[in-house]
């Protein structure tokens, strides 16, 4: 009996919030919000929920013409950009590099989740750039992937490659390539690192900015729970990661318009960063360098960010050509 009447104090279950999560319908674009609404899930003791809700965006639409040419970065986000400000889903996930510099007014980031590997990959029979023969055809719809192998070997030609992971594969299968390069990232999250020829190191290609870092946006007006469960599930150091190289990105008002890379890490002593802007055929390289010997904060990692770009913009002023 006694038993019967602890079992009647205990305070009722509550039943889990459920949001409504939105991503591109790409497997790539499904697969990670399918990560971060599983990590909301465990980061909330089961007190949130979620459904997904896929949107095929412009981005995804227009696959005859190098994205700098049809519109931009916005062309994969616009669509979900306006599901949240119509109330139609709670939270978008994105790839942080594929996000415009600046979001819309009534959007913020509210978490990013912990970075996987930001280097490129060369996909192929051949295990570095420097090894694909002369005149080796490679596909890549990058502006800066173009530009970067463009200065590392100017001999080799460069086809447009749209589309997602697997279209961009099968499209090497076909032969319209002898090789393409993809996000590692991606890779390892699709689970198909068995393409991958050769990590490309960051010395020779630096990644764009935000590769790798999964971003979650909320609409300004999102309640403060949910703000409170996103945050939960926010990683520190992709977090200061992506102030820095989203601050190198505005300051040097990059879109895919611009041949342009960034890539913050922390080390023993604090951080270290890397930043450069290159010419459309790669002949030209603006790269800065810089460190932090303490703990950063997010305003650290902000302003070594806006550092870099200054020292970038002015070498690029500079330069006669």
């Amino acid at each position: 009996m006694e038993q019967v009447k602890r079992a009647a104090r205990k305070k009722p279950v509550r039943p889990a919030r459920t949001v409504r999560i939105g991503a591109r319908g790409s497997p790539l674009a499904v697969a990670q919000a399918h990560i971060f609404g599983d990590r909301l899930v465990r980061m909330s003791g089961g007190a949130v929920a979620y459904t997904l809700h896929s949107f095929t965006t412009t981005g995804d639409k227009i696959l005859d013409r190098p994205l700098q040419d049809a519109g931009g970065k916005g062309l994969f986000t616009k669509e979900l950009d306006r599901a949240q400000k119509d109330g139609d889903i709670d939270i978008a996930v994105h790839s942080l590099k594929d996000m415009t510099a600046r979001l819309p007014r009534h959007l913020f980031l509210a978490a990013y989740l912990p970075r996987e590997d930001p280097r490129d990959c060369l996909i192929g029979p051949w295990t570095s750039i420097a090894g694909l023969p002369h005149g080796a055809v490679v596909g890549s719809s990058s502006l800066r992937r173009r530009s970067q192998l463009l200065a590392l070997r100017p001999d080799i030609k460069v086809v447009n490659f749209r589309g997602n992971v697997q279209t961009r594969l099968r499209k090497l299968a076909e032969g319209e390539a002898q090789a393409t390069i993809l996000a590692s990232a991606g890779l390892h999250r699709l689970g198909v690192t068995d393409h991958v020829g050769g990590i490309i190191p960051v010395e020779d290609m630096l990644p764009a900015a935000g590769q790798g870092i999964i971003g979650v946006t909320l609409n300004a007006k999102a309640p403060d729970w949910l703000v409170a469960a996103c945050a939960a599930t926010d990683d520190h150091a992709a977090r200061l990661a992506a102030v820095a190289e989203r601050a190198f990105l505005r300051r040097l008002d990059g879109s895919c318009r611009t041949p342009i890379a960034a890539h913050f890490r922390l080390t023993a002593a604090g951080a270290a960063m890397s930043g450069e802007v290159l010419s459309d055929n790669g002949d030209k390289r603006w790269r800065a360098e810089g460190a932090l010997e303490r703990a950063p904060s997010e305003r650290d990692a902000n302003e070594l960010g806006l550092f870099l770009a200054e020292d970038v913009a002015s070498h690029r002023a500079a330069d006669p050509g």
